[in-house]
Parts: structure tokens; C-alpha cells; sequence
């Protein structure tokens, strides 16, 4: 009776999960996805714990109290700025419960004759310990490196290839061990042993030496990546318990970060293994302020002069960046358009799918200005319209309008799709200055005769703007 209870909440937390995820396709119902797999992951967790007699009600119900007070404390402190470095957070925790779990599970069999046991479970403890703990020490460099204590930019040393590929050698050959005394185990208990810690020692100097060096640049590509073996890991621990809802959720969420890895490396027009790879862009402005160049001119603007060009614009596009999401400036930019629209001026949001550093940052972030979502416009939606544009204001965004990814054969970035904001009438660029983007390019966007740059903070400057068009509207 009690191993139906148990297979029944599980089919159900599966349905709940991939209903869950069904919803989070869209904008408009992702919250209640989130809530629908976060109920599967609840009634998962109760019934594996209370049902096999693993905690009683009270210390379940403590453990839930203090899990969702965290959760309740990290969603009100932590900034959407701040939210890869979380979910990175995230993924290592997963994959470090993941091989810790498995770990747990190889020592139930030090010292009996444990009856089961054999090379399918040798191979799943061993993946487990693998993915979980690349995952974990993989997941701790991406969050240093999208904090700032570890520097944004490649980090590279003479035999790093070299280094990587023994070690991926020597976890091979502990995997190998493991899988071979299999058989033989728990008599032959100290090679078994010594094998699962140097595969955890090999995997977590891998996580290390993979993720550091890839750039800033391509660093949400990396958090999606981990994101992924996290589910990985989650379900060859799934294999270890036989555990169905593992198993389900880890491979849902496996699955859903690969695909979105995939996705995220089209828009930026860069394979998977050119990412990791590494050696591609740095951090924030990693090149520092640039000079105009020879021949260039900057055309410098004032939040007055853009009040004007934008209240006598009849269409504006607004194209968010991360520049927005650092100066939390999505409400001054909900109230400039509300202004505009109240003057008849149609009003649309250019959202490129990686601009800000991880997918959706800028759907988010608008959402909580209370930005409709209908005025927000995917790429393949606003490009063809920047030709019938009067004015485009560039909130904080660098690389994902940087026209050398369209134009020229010799950049880095050249083939990304890009919002094609230089086609408008006129583009108002609102930055601190001339530095690059996480890509380290320049971007010509910056001297064109139709583009003026208005250097300011984006908050500020935005507020400062909305408070001319007001001034406007009393004259």
C-alpha cells in the first residue's frame, strides 16, 4: 500500500513538472509554472520523506518553515542584477547534494554484503560524483566571475589544455576502477573507495579549469550549461536511489538547459564548444574607456534635446541592456512611455534574447515595472520595423546593437543576430561612456551620424528626460 502511495505522488509530482514547465514558455503564465513545479517538487519531498519513514511530520514541517524562509529572504533581498549569480548559486548546490548523496550511498556498502549492488550501481554512483562535483566547483567560478571577485576576463596559463586533459584522463581511469571492483565489492572495499575520492578530486579541479576561461561575454551560455548538468546530476542520483521523481525532474531540467544552452548560442551566432573553448570577452567594460577614434565623432545629446525628439516622434522603440538592470532604471522607463503614449506616440520594447545576462532578464525586469507584455518585442518581431522608427532610446545595451555582428566579416561577434536600431531615424544611446561591452568590440553604433550619446547614468537619465517631456506638456 505504501510503495502505491509513494509511485502515485510521484506520477503526479512528473505531471506537475512538465505542466510546470509547459507554462514557463510564455511570460504571462511563468509564475504559475513556477508554482505548478514547485508544488510537484513539495509533494515529492513529503512523500519520499514521510512515507519511507526517513522524518517525521514535525521535523518535515521545520525543515519546510526554514526552506521556504530562505526562499522568502533571498526573493526580497536579492537583486534582479544579482539573479545569475543566484541561480549559479543554485546549480552548485544541486550538483554538490548530488555527489554528496551518492557518496552517502557507496559508504551503506563499505563493510556488508550489500545485495544489489554491481556495475549499474557503480556506474550511476560514479556519474553522479562526476557531474555533481564539475557542476559544483564549475558553478562557484561562474558566480565569483559574474560577482566580480574573479575577474570577468579569460584566465589562461601555459599547459592549461594539458592540465584539463589529464585530469579528464584521471577520472576516466577512476571511473574505470570503480566499475571494475564493482563486482567484487564490499570485499574489496579500499580500491572502490580511493577511486570515488580521486573521480570527486578530478572532477572538481574540471569544474574549475573549464569554467575559467570563458570570458563575461559568454558567461549566461555557461550558467544555462550548468543549469543543465545540475538536472544531470540530479537524475543518475535519481538511478542511484531508484527514485522516480529524481529521475524525472533531472532529466526535465536537463533537457530544458540544454535546449535553452542551444538556443542562447544561436542568438549569439557561437557553437557550444567555441564557448567553451573560452578566451572570448571579459568582463563589463573589460577594455576600459575607448578613445574616439581617428576620423570619428561623437554626437553628445541632453536629456532636453531627447524630450523633444522623443515627444514629437510618432513611434519610439525603447531597447533595454544591462546597463537598465544595473541602474534599476525599468520604472523611470515605464513612466517615460506612459508619457509618450499619453500623447499619442506609439510606444514598443526591442527585447534581444541575451541581452542582460542571463534569458529574460529583460522581460523580468520590465514585468516588475508593470510593462505590459504585449509591448514587449522579440527580435524577429521589431527588427523589420526599425526602418519606420522616428526615435530608438538605448537603455544600458552594447553588444546585442553593436552593427560590426551584421556588417563587418572581421569581428569577433560577426554573424550574432542583432536589433538593427541604426536603421531608425535617429538612435539615442544612454551610457556611461564609450566602453565596450562583455565582448571587448567596439561598437561603431557609437559614432554614427544618426546616433547621439547621452552620457549619464541610466536611472538618471531617463528620469531626467521624462521630467523634460513633462516640462513640455505645461509650457
Amino acid at each position: 500500500m505504501k510503495t502505491a502511495i509513494i509511485d502515485l505522488a510521484y506520477l503526479l509530482s512528473a505531471v506537475l513538472f512538465i505542466f510546470g514547465l509547459k507554462r514557463m514558455q510564455s511570460p504571462v503564465t511563468a509564475r504559475t509554472g513556477n508554482a505548478l513545479a514547485s508544488l510537484g517538487m513539495l509533494v515529492a519531498v513529503v512523500a519520499t520523506l514521510f512515507l519511507q519513514e526517513i522524518l517525521s511530520w514535525p521535523m518535515i514541517l521545520g525543515g519546510l518553515a526554514l526552506g521556504g524562509l530562505i526562499g522568502v529572504v533571498l526573493a526580497r533581498t536579492v537583486e534582479m542584477t544579482a539573479m545569475p549569480e543566484l541561480v549559479a548559486v543554485f546549480n552548485g548546490f544541486g550538483g554538490l547534494a548530488s555527489a554528496l548523496v551518492s557518496g552517502a550511498e557507496l559508504s551503506q556498502y563499505v563493510g556488508g554484503d550489500i545485495y544489489g549492488f554491481g556495475i549499474v550501481s557503480a556506474v550511476t554512483i560514479a556519474l553522479s560524483i562526476l557531474i555533481g562535483t564539475v557542476t559544483f566547483s564549475g558553478s562557484v567560478v561562474a558566480n565569483g566571475k559574474l560577482s566580480g571577485w574573479i575577474t570577468g576576463n579569460p584566465i589562461s596559463f601555459p599547459g592549461l589544455r594539458v592540465l584539463t586533459g589529464l585530469l579528464l584522463i584521471g577520472a576516466g581511469v577512476a571511473f574505470g576502477v570503480m566499475v571494475a571492483y564493482a563486482e567484487g565489492f564490499p570485499t574489496i572495499v579500499r580500491p572502490m573507495i580511493q577511486a570515488a575520492l580521486g573521480l570527486g578530486a578530478a572532477a572538481f579541479l574540471l569544474g574549475i579549469l573549464l569554467v575559467i576561461p570563458i570570458g563575461g561575454a559568454d558567461m549566461p551560455v555557461v550558467v544555462s550549461l550548468l543549469n543543465s548538468y545540475s538536472g544531470l546530476a540530479a537524475a543518475t542520483t535519481g538511478f542511484v536511489l531508484d527514485n522516480t521523481a529524481l529521475i524525472v525532474s533531472g532529466t526535465l531540467v536537463g533537457a530544458a538547459g540544454m535546449i535553452l544552452t542551444v538556443l542562447m548560442c544561436e542568438a549569439m551566432n557561437r557553437s557550444l564548444a567555441n564557448v567553451m573553448l573560452g578566451g572570448f570577452g571579459g568582463g563589463d567594460g573589460a577594455a576600459g574607456d575607448l578613445d574616439v577614434p581617428e576620423g570619428k565623432t561623437v554626437n553628445e545629446t541632453s536629456p532636453e534635446d531627447t524630450a523633444i525628439l522623443a515627444r514629437y516622434a510618432d513611434k519610439v522603440v525603447i531597447a533595454p541592456g544591462y546597463g537598465l538592470a544595473v541602474a534599476q532604471a525599468q520604472h523611470e522607463v515605464r513612466e517615460l512611455a506612459d508619457l509618450l503614449e499619453e500623447q499619442g506616440i506609439e510606444v514598443k520594447y526591442a527585447i534581444h534574447p541575451v541581452a542582460g545576462r542571463m534569458p529574460g532578464h529583460m522581460n523580468v525586469l520590465l514585468a516588475e515595472a508593470n510593462v505590459s507584455y504585449e509591448k514587449l518585442y522579440e527580435l524577429e518581431e521589431i527588427n523589420p520595423e526599425f526602418p519606420s522608427t522616428d526615435l530608438v532610446i538605448v537603455v544600458g545595451a552594447n553588444d546585442v546593437v553593436n552593427p560590426a555582428a551584421r556588417d563587418d566579416e572581421g569581428s569577433p561577434i560577426y554573424g550574432m543576430p542583432i536589433l538593427n536600431v541604426d536603421e531608425a531615424d535617429t538612435v539615442v544611446m544612454i551610457k556611461r561612456s564609450l566602453s565596450p561591452g562583455y565582448s571587448g568590440v567596439p561598437n561603431e553604433l557609437f559614432y554614427a551620424d544618426n546616433t547621439k550619446m547621452l552620457f549619464s547614468d541610466a536611472k538618471e537619465a531617463v528620469a531626467q528626460i521624462s521630467d523634460a517631456v513633462k516640462e513640455m506638456e505645461e509650457a
